[in-house]
């Protein structure tokens, strides 16, 4: 069984049409850098939407709080290429897009309330899940690659996406499931 990519071989993607030729670690270092870049700059137009449709004060302000957390990703992401030399390019992210598209269709089939903050939550959540999946694979590229600065910044935000994972989880446990099970008990007798 084969797990590494030689120089002469390549990922081919298939998405719409496209061709991409991976070559190597840093190759896939590069992409995933314009992926979440993608990924954080939809989510400051994405994240305002959600307080909108929010009805708890306290899942409203977390959102607040992780739309200026968001835009503060966007600048280190935007470090990290000036760093690196990368240019600064967006690259749609399909994974968070899917999830967005979700959290879209999540918010149009609820009731404003404590049943559509849970669905928020969760989707939140789900966007979260990826975000620490992809900060830690691009940390842990970047350690193997020598870009101890780099690394650093990433492992910022890696921290900054995983507290807020757990106070998503503090909001949802404290009240919220609660009432919205309730809620939920309440139409379904």
């Amino acid at each position: 069984m084969r797990t590494a990519i030689s120089k002469n071989e390549s990922i081919k993607g298939t998405a719409k049409g496209e061709t991409n030729s991976t070559h190597g670690l840093r190759d896939l270092f590069e992409v995933g850098l314009k992926d979440i870049y993608w990924a954080e700059k939809v989510l400051t137009k994405t994240l305002p939407r959600m307080m909108k449709n929010a009805s708890s004060p306290e899942l409203v302000n977390s959102l607040k709080n992780q739309l200026n957390e968001t835009q503060e990703h966007v600048a280190r992401l935007e470090k990290i290429f000036e760093t690196t030399g990368v240019a600064a390019t967006a690259k749609k992210c399909e994974a968070m897009g899917g999830i967005l598209k979700e959290t879209n269709s999540l918010i149009k089939q609820t009731n404003h309330g404590v049943v559509r903050d849970a669905g928020i939550i969760a989707a939140d959540q789900k966007v979260k899940h990826y975000e620490i999946a992809t900060y830690g694979t691009l940390h842990a590229y970047a350690k193997t690659l020598g870009e101890n600065k780099v690394a650093s910044l990433l492992a910022m935000s890696l921290d900054e996406e995983k507290k807020t994972d757990a106070a998503l989880s503090e909001i949802a446990m404290s009240q919220i499931n609660r009432l919205a099970h309730k809620a939920t008990a309440i139409t379904n007798t």
